[in-house]
């Protein structure tokens, strides 16, 4: 375990801003989160955990211990003729995870394509994307107490998935190590989403393969967001409020092109992107700081 003193952050986190950690320390293996966990620094300093920093913002020095999850890995635990199911590090690129799947034709999680962080933050998150989200595919989710040093494994329905929300969001002391996802050998495609829809018609793609949903929603996120590491930002930054039908129903008569979408349990999705742009927001800005002209999101 290698601590190291006065790390500059600007390159560990999406909005490129210059902050600096008193100390700064690489996980690579569970062995050095044990032995970090254990060292009296830990007890004395305070401390934050660190992925791909694609949702924080230092505003300044981090007068404490960053703990810069490394945890890697992909291994196939076990298959059928049907789905696989594959444990991978905490620390692996997510991206790059979703690459190593459609080269292999696992199903599942093709639509969640180019969202920047790791693997760990995927359950903590429950990123979603183009009508998929984490939960969708996560079978458990191994985790050390950053408290007890005890090791626990949470199945699906223990992580209290929601929409960007889990249990792990109540309990900053779980440390993910590892995700265990199980994928769909055969084809099943997820096309629900209009955008995504639209685009592979246009493009003559009436039966798309893995590879080809991929890389139009590859191509759909580049033409609306900047590329990670040209501008500081934290890509789409906003949550989609979810109201009753009832008062969807009351938005829709003053507000007839109000953009929204059905959840399972009867309940709507408005799209932030459109409450901000009907405010106006969309490319405004103020100093350094302001919304992407290209998508109110971000």
């Amino acid at each position: 375990m290698n601590i190291e003193r006065n790390k500059s952050l600007k390159p560990y986190t999406t909005f490129l801003v210059e902050a600096f950690a008193k100390y700064f320390v690489s996980i690579e293996n569970v062995s050095d989160l044990r032995n970090l966990i254990t060292d009296p620094l830990w007890q004395e300093e305070p401390h934050y955990i660190l992925g791909r920093g694609s949702n924080v913002l230092f505003t300044k020095d981090f007068n404490g211990i960053i703990v810069y999850n490394q945890l890697r890995g992909i291994t196939l635990e076990s298959q059928d003729d049907t789905s696989v199911t594959i444990t991978v590090g905490s620390g692996e690129d997510w991206h790059e995870f979703v690459l190593t799947t459609v080269k292999h034709g696992w199903w599942g999680i093709e639509n969640l394509t180019l969202i920047p962080g790791t693997v760990g933050a995927a359950p903590v998150q429950n990123i979603g994307a183009y009508g998929v989200e984490a939960k969708d595919t996560i079978v458990s989710v191994d985790v050390i107490d950053l408290g007890s040093g005890k090791e626990r494994t949470l199945a699906n329905h223990e992580c209290h998935f929601s929409y960007r929300n889990s249990i792990f969001k109540q309990h900053p002391e779980y440390f993910v190590t590892r995700v265990r996802f199980q994928l769909s050998k055969k084809p099943q495609p997820k096309l629900t989403y209009d955008a995504l829809n639209r685009y592979l018609n246009e493009h003559g793609s009436v039966h798309p393969t893995q590879e080809e949903i991929m890389n139009a929603v590859i191509a759909i996120r580049r033409s609306k967001l900047p590329d990670v590491g040209s501008i500081g930002m934290a890509g789409s930054f906003f949550k989609n409020p979810i109201i009753s039908r009832e008062q969807a129903e009351t938005l829709e008569t003053d507000y007839p092109d109000i953009k929204y979408f059905d959840t399972p349990n009867d309940q709507i999705k408005v799209s932030a992107a459109w409450l901000i742009e009907h405010l106006g927001y969309k490319g405004v800005q103020n100093g350094s700081v302001g919304t992407y002209d290209k998508h109110a999101l971000v």
